[in-house]
């Protein structure tokens, strides 16, 4: 399915040299990381790192959106903990993922549908929904 664009509201930019044991620095100079592979020694971040702390950003914005349509305000304390997992088999390699959403104070059935909402409209979630396995719950 192709979406029509009407506006390009950011362009993230980012250069990667070594792999999973290099460096990634964003043309703004903003991000600087040295990676590292998953376990293995060194001082870097991953891509699943990475991807995680991205995804439950946006998903937290994507929660306050929803927030706001339903009249009502996400807690200071509103928390998403991410876990991504790099999956192999038979040669193959793959992710998972959970999102686990912490909104205290907040009414369960309120809270799951924030993050039913957020869940249709974060770009992460759009761009993952059916491609690896995702488990949201509001803890």
């Amino acid at each position: 399915m192709t979406t029509i664009v009407e506006k390009v509201l950011y362009t993230g930019k980012v250069h990667t040299t070594g792999g999973r044991d290099g460096a990634s620095r964003s043309s703004d100079g903003r991000l600087d990381v040295k990676l590292s592979s998953p376990g293995a020694p060194g001082n870097g971040t991953n891509p699943e790192q990475m991807f995680a702390a991205g995804w439950s950003a946006c998903f937290m914005g994507a929660m306050g959106v929803a927030a706001a349509r339903m009249k009502t305000r996400l807690p200071a304390d509103a928390a998403v903990d991410a876990e991504v997992d790099l999956c192999g088999t038979g040669g193959e390699w793959f992710l998972r993922a959970r999102l686990n959403v912490s909104l205290p104070g907040v009414d369960r059935e309120v809270a799951q549908a924030l993050v039913d909402a957020a869940h249709q409209t974060c770009p992460y979630s759009k761009a993952t929904r059916g491609n690896i396995d995702v488990t949201i719950s509001v803890v």
